[in-house]
């Protein structure tokens, strides 16, 4: 219910320090709030109300397979606490180019990634209700110069203060129903290789370098669910640092669903960051 999902985020929200405001992009995970809820309030804490007044959510395509981006084909996604509106303008502007493809309603319904972030959004955003709009955009299993292509046409949107990109991933699924079980045995316990295998690819989003990450994926495999959403951010912010822009990203929380400590274990990992542009 509204009330008591409004409560749950005003709980985990007021246990978090705010030191990376205004955000200009978060990372943040999108499994159940019991799962993550508490872990995502980090990267929120960081929204500056204020400032931001469209808000570009970029989630990773699970249910179907997609080679490129697509598209919502609402008007409004409605939230126990209120209803967002999408932003008809922006999606003029991005169906205009022709990188975009129409996501049917049965997709949109059945995809969590994008949706696990409306309540939140529409919480850190609450002081502002009326003077917010959002810009879903379904991330398909882009190719590296794909991410690029994307990351470029989302740059000059990243480039304006007054917008946000929250991207939305997990980070390693581990175990047998994930089809994952790597493990570095010199880190101890399967749950600390999985950490220092996750904390390795979060150093690496730091870096802030596309290239890096993609050679991490592909050395490791690591199961992030939102790496091409969180591909084209970087590609973005590589576009935008190319024409001078100084910009930093730090990783404020990370957790694991449970401590794997065998082979029939599974966990999933959180991490929620934020970019700063100074």
């Amino acid at each position: 219910t509204g009330p008591q999902l409004n409560a749950q985020l005003e709980g985990w929200l007021s246990q978090v320090q705010s030191t990376k405001r205004p955000a200009r992009a978060i990372i943040a995970p999108h499994a159940g709030y019991t799962y993550c809820g508490s872990c995502a309030a980090h990267a929120y804490k960081q929204v500056d109300p204020n400032i931001t007044r469209k808000i570009f959510i970029l989630g990773p395509s699970h249910h179907v397979p997609l080679s490129r981006c697509a598209l919502s084909s609402v008007d409004i996604y409605r939230t126990p606490l209120y209803d967002l509106r999408i932003d008809q303008k922006i999606y003029g502007e991005l169906w205009k180019t022709g990188m975009f493809e129409r996501m049917s309603l049965q997709t949109d319904e059945d995809e969590h990634s994008i949706e696990m972030h409306l309540p939140y959004t529409a919480k850190a955003m609450e002081s502002h209700k009326d003077e917010f709009t959002i810009i879903p955009v379904l991330v398909g299993a882009l190719s590296e110069s794909k991410e690029q292509e994307f990351g470029k046409l989302f740059s000059k949107y990243l480039a304006d203060p007054s917008n946000l990109f929250v991207v939305s991933s997990d980070f390693c699924h581990w175990g047998q129903r994930f089809r994952y079980s790597y493990y570095d045995e010199s880190q101890g316990e399967i749950y600390r290789s999985i950490e220092h295998l996750d904390k390795m690819g979060m150093s690496i989003i730091e870096q802030l370098d596309p290239v890096s990450f993609s050679n991490y994926l592909k050395k490791y495999h690591n199961t992030i669910c939102g790496r091409h959403p969180i591909g084209v951010l970087l590609n973005a912010i590589n576009e935008l640092q190319k024409n001078g822009m100084n910009m930093s990203f730090s990783f404020l929380n990370y957790a694991q669903s449970s401590q794997c400590r065998s082979w029939q274990d599974s966990s999933v990992s959180y991490a929620a960051g934020a970019l700063m542009v100074h």
